[in-house]
């Protein structure tokens, strides 16, 4: 018995220095993840991300207030008050919510506006600490589309090609 003891001690010696030395040499070499708060990823131009309206170059609000992206929502998310603008009498939106703890992300809002007013960003860092903040209103749904117009403009044109 004590000589299958050794054989068994010998055998177990041996994988536990193969498996320490593995060990050290993926602890000393080049990390494979990412730091993340410091390093981020790629993120495709496709990426569904937070919701932001966009404006003209003149400033002016993309949005018709056509209710197409109100009708498609499968989550029933968003909600659209229509009203006249006041120099030319067109139709544009008064109140533009999104209920961004119904939302799913699925981006048939973004492919249903016919003037591609409403997009979703290529911003996935938006945690809050309430609920209460994941309702966005028109003010803040443009703002981010003024913070993201770039990115998400550059996108658009990525993904042209495919559409």
């Amino acid at each position: 018995m004590g000589s299958v003891a050794q054989a068994f001690n010998a055998i177990f010696l041996k994988e536990f220095v193969a498996a320490f030395f593995l060990t050290m040499r993926y602890f000393f070499g080049q990390k494979s993840t990412v730091n993340y708060p410091f390093e981020k990823g790629p993120v495709s131009p496709r990426f569904r991300g937070e919701h932001a309206l966009r404006r003209y170059p003149n400033g002016e609000e993309r949005c018709i207030a056509c209710k197409l992206c109100e009708a498609i929502c499968p989550a029933q998310a968003i909600t659209i008050e229509a009203g006249p603008r006041r120099n030319d009498g067109t139709r544009r939106t008064v109140r533009y919510d999104i209920d961004m703890v119904k939302c799913i992300y699925c981006g048939f809002c973004q492919e249903a506006c016919p003037v591609e007013a409403i997009v979703e960003g290529p911003n996935f860092e938006f945690a809050t600490e309430t609920r209460e903040e994941l309702y966005y209103d028109k003010e803040r749904l443009l703002a981010n589309g003024d913070r993201w117009e770039r990115e998400i403009a550059r996108n658009i044109a990525m993904d042209a090609p495919y559409r």
